[in-house]
């Protein structure tokens, strides 16, 4: 993750976002450094697949943590499989600013994002919970006879878009557990994977579930590998003003659709720890941190284990140095006031956390700070002839 909390930014991504406004169009009507243009896409595209690469083996060290804690289930292997999880959960955050446009990750076809990142969850989908203690797939024996990557791929949103069974979020409830605590996360004990009962089900759904997520994501990570015939190579090849969009429109949508939006508002208005991200975890925090910071690398073009090279922000800057230069400023700002959001998350939307105290204060302050930054997104869309599209 890059570090922009704090810092003056210099130019050197349950689900999709659902909002009743209007979408904010720009039609092409500015200029385009169409040689700079080129280097900006194909320096994305090789941040986007080493973004991908470290997600994946994240995902992969969680896997092998996982195993561990099923071959043997202790407290402290469920300690390192929790840690794991957290670990791996950063630098997929920071892959959130290459969706939105039908890539990869979620296109209509075959795109695996709802079951890699959908939420919220409905915990008694997948096993008991403290109000149904015989619920869930892991208690269905006869719905569910046997616990397999395509039951569980298969099961996932039927009946309804809660109704997730697959994921980051079904694997962290499977490692944490509701949260029940005022002040901390889950405390699921290891004896729900030896003594309790359906531990073995249980065990079968946590590997199969975490191996699913290894597929998915390997999936999407071929897709921008390089020299390859995949959806890389095409979107490169492609107009760069069609390239442009996707990418513009990536980080607006996440930046106020989803992030300001789904993941932020939702939660704050209603004050319901449900539609908080990390609910199980108390990782929501982290996770709105890692989402800014992608937007930030976009923006920037500065992506962990890849040269430095030009960003959005160097084009824009060729046609419109002054916006450049405040949506760069808007970014930073935007980044630091999450960063003063407390944690757990979840503290901030019970009825006692006061509108004016600085936990719903710093929510609100980065709600509107995206908002702004997006209407500046457009805008760059405009002084580079994109056309761009954000909700």
């Amino acid at each position: 993750m890059i570090a922009l909390a704090g810092l003056t930014l210099s130019a050197c991504s349950g689900d999709d976002s659902a909002t009743d406004d209007e979408p904010t169009t720009t039609a092409a009507s500015g200029k385009l450094n169409e040689a700079l243009a080129e280097e900006v896409v194909a320096h994305y595209a090789e941040g986007v697949f080493a973004s991908y690469t470290a997600t994946l083996d994240g995902a992969k060290a969680l896997d092998a943590a996982v195993e561990a804690f099923v071959a043997d289930p202790t407290e402290a292997t469920l300690t390192t499989a929790r840690s794991a999880w957290i670990a791996a959960r950063t630098p997929y955050g920071l892959t959130e600013a290459f969706r939105f446009y039908g890539g990869p990750i979620d296109n209509k076809e075959d795109g695996p994002e709802g079951r890699i990142n959908g939420w919220p969850l409905d915990e008694q989908y997948i096993d008991s919970t403290v109000d149904t203690p015989d619920s869930g797939i892991i208690a269905d024996t006869v719905g569910f006879p046997e616990i397999t990557k395509d039951a569980l791929a298969a099961a996932n949103e039927q009946g309804g878009e809660a109704n997730l069974s697959t994921g980051w979020h079904a694997i962290e409830f499977l490692l944490w557990g509701q949260d029940q605590s005022d002040t901390g996360p889950g405390a699921r004990p290891a004896t729900d994977y030896t003594t309790a009962a359906n531990a073995e089900r249980r065990k079968l759904y946590l590997s199969a579930v975490t191996d699913l997520l290894i597929d998915d994501l390997t999936q999407v990570t071929d897709q921008w590998a390089p020299d390859a015939d995949n959806y890389r190579s095409e979107f490169v090849a492609r107009p760069v003003t069609e390239t442009l969009s996707d990418m513009i429109t990536g980080i607006g949508e996440l930046s106020r659709g989803e992030l300001a939006g789904e993941r932020m508002n939702v939660a704050f208005e209603e004050r319901d720890q449900e539609n908080e991200h990390s609910c199980f975890s108390d990782n929501t925090t982290a996770d709105l941190s890692a989402n800014a910071n992608g937007i930030a690398n976009v923006w920037l073009g500065s992506y962990a284990g890849v040269a430095s090279g030009p960003g959005l922000a160097s084009l824009v800057a060729d046609a419109d140095a002054a916006l450049s230069s405040d949506i760069t400023a808007q970014i930073s700002e935007s980044v630091l006031e999450i960063s003063k959001i407390p944690a757990p998350f979840d503290q901030n939307l019970t009825a006692d956390a006061p509108d004016d105290g600085p936990g719903r204060t710093a929510i609100r302050n980065a709600i509107e700070d995206l908002g702004t930054q997006t209407d500046s997104i457009v805008a760059a869309g405009k002084a580079l002839g994109v056309t761009v599209e954000v909700s």
